[in-house]
C-alpha cells in the first residue's frame, strides 16, 4: 500500500490500520479532526472505482485537492476491478472506525453498498455519492452526477438538426441497457431526436462493450446490413472511435454523423479531427469538488444536501447548429479530462 507524504499527525496514526486495508491517507493539518470548527481540520474519506480509468482518477484527484485546499485530512481507497464492492465496503468500515466526518463514494455496485452506507449514516457520517447513485438513490444523503438523460438529449438534438432535410437513418451503438447510465443516455438521445425505440428511422441497433474494438465490429455489421445509415448514437467515445474506423474503411466519412458522450481529451481530439461530429462533455472534477464542499458545509453548519444534483454537461462540436448550445473543440481541450 502507498501512503501519501502529506499527512497530519493523526493521519500517521491511522496509517497503521490502513496498511491492512488498502487505504491511502493524505492531509495537511495536525489539528484535532474531531472538531467541527471551520478553522480546525477533520478527516473525510474518498472511495473511488479503479483509478486506471482516467475518469475515476480525475474525479478522485479533484476531490482530494479540494479537501487538502480546505485543510482537511483525507483517507482514500479504490476498488480493484469493475463491480468490486467488497473492497469498497472494507474501506468504508475502516473509515467509520476512524471517525471520518464525511465520505465521498463512487459506488462499484449500486445495491451492494447500501447496508454499509446506512451504517455510516447511522454513525453520523454524511455520505454523498458521485458519478452514479445507489439504488435507491436516497440510500445516500445526496449524489453529484451527470444527468445522462439530458446529455443524451443534447446528442439527439444536434444530430437531428445537423441532418436537416435528409431522411434519418439512425443506428444505435449501445451498452447493456439495464445499466442505469447506458439506459439514460439511450433514452435521452431518442428524446432529443424525437424518436422512440419503435420508430422506423431507427434502422439498426447493436450492443458494444464500450470500447474501440466492439464499436468497430458493431458498426461494420450495421453498415453491411444498412448501408444508408447517416447518423449514429454511441454509448461513449471509445465506441465512437471504433465506429469511425468502420465508417472510414467503408468510405462513408461524409455520409455518417457520429455522436457520443464523455468529454475526455481523446474524445475532444476526435471532434477536432472530424471523426466525432459532436460529443457531450461531463465534468468529473466538478463532481468531486461539489461533494467535498457539501461535506464541509455539513460539518460547519449541520445542513445536509439531498437528492441527485446535476454536475453539468456541455455539447462539444465544431459544427454548431441553431438552437442547440455548444462549445467548440478548442474550448473542449481546455476543459476536458484524461489524456
Amino acid at each position: 500500500m502507498k501512503l501519501a507524504t502529506h499527512r497530519s499527525g493523526r493521519a500517521l496514526a491511522i496509517a497503521a490500520l490502513a496498511a491492512t486495508t488498502g487505504l491511502v491517507i493524505a492531509g495537511c493539518s495536525s489539528a484535532d479532526p474531531g472538531s467541527s470548527s471551520s478553522d480546525e481540520s477533520f478527516t473525510i474519506g474518498i472511495v473511488e472505482q479503479q483509478l486506471a480509468n482516467p475518469f475515476f482518477a480525475n474525479l478522485q484527484q479533484s476531490a482530494v485537492a479540494a479537501a487538502e485546499e480546505a485543510g482537511l485530512d483525507v483517507m482514500t481507497a479504490e476498488s480493484q476491478s469493475a463491480g468490486d464492492s467488497a473492497t469498497q465496503v472494507a474501506a468504508i468500515e475502516n473509515m467509520i472506525a476512524q471517525g471520518v466526518k464525511g465520505i465521498v463514494l463512487d459506488p462499484a455496485n449500486a445495491s451492494a453498498l447500501v447496508d454499509i452506507v446506512q451504517r455510516a449514516r447511522d454513525a453520523g457520517i454524511l455520505v454523498v455519492t458521485v458519478n452514479t447513485s445507489l439504488e435507491p438513490a436516497d440510500a445516500a444523503d445526496a449524489s453529484f452526477e451527470t444527468d445522462n438523460l439530458a446529455g443524451g438529449a443534447l446528442m439527439g438534438e444536434w444530430a437531428k438538426a445537423s441532418l436537416g432535410d435528409a431522411e434519418p437513418q439512425v443506428a444505435m451503438l449501445d451498452y447493456d441497457l439495464s445499466d442505469k447510465t447506458a439506459g439514460a443516455r439511450h433514452d435521452g438521445f431518442l428524446e432529443g431526436f424525437g424518436l422512440t425505440d419503435d420508430s422506423p428511422e431507427i434502422v439498426g441497433t447493436a450492443l458494444t462493450e464500450s470500447n474501440v474494438e466492439t464499436g468497430q465490429t458493431a458498426m461494420e455489421n450495421l453498415l453491411s446490413a444498412h448501408p444508408d445509415i447517416n447518423a449514429i448514437y454511441t454509448i461513449n467515445e471509445p465506441a465512437a472511435q471504433g465506429a469511425y474506423i468502420a465508417i472510414s474503411n467503408a468510405g462513408k466519412e461524409d455520409q455518417v454523423l457520429v455522436t457520443s458522450i464523455d468529454g475526455s481529451c481523446a474524445g475532444v481530439r476526435s471532434v477536432q479531427d472530424g471523426e466525432i461530429g459532436a460529443t457531450v462533455m461531463q465534468f468529473p472534477s466538478r463532481m468531486g469538488e461539489l461533494a467535498v464542499e457539501a461535506i464541509i458545509d455539513f460539518v460547519e453548519t449541520g445542513e445536509k444536501p439531498s437528492g441527485v444534483i446535476d454536475s453539468g454537461t456541455t455539447l462539444i462540436t465544431d459544427d454548431p447548429v441553431e438552437g442547440v448550445e455548444s462549445e467548440d473543440s478548442a474550448w473542449g481541450l481546455e476543459n476536458c479530462w484524461g489524456e
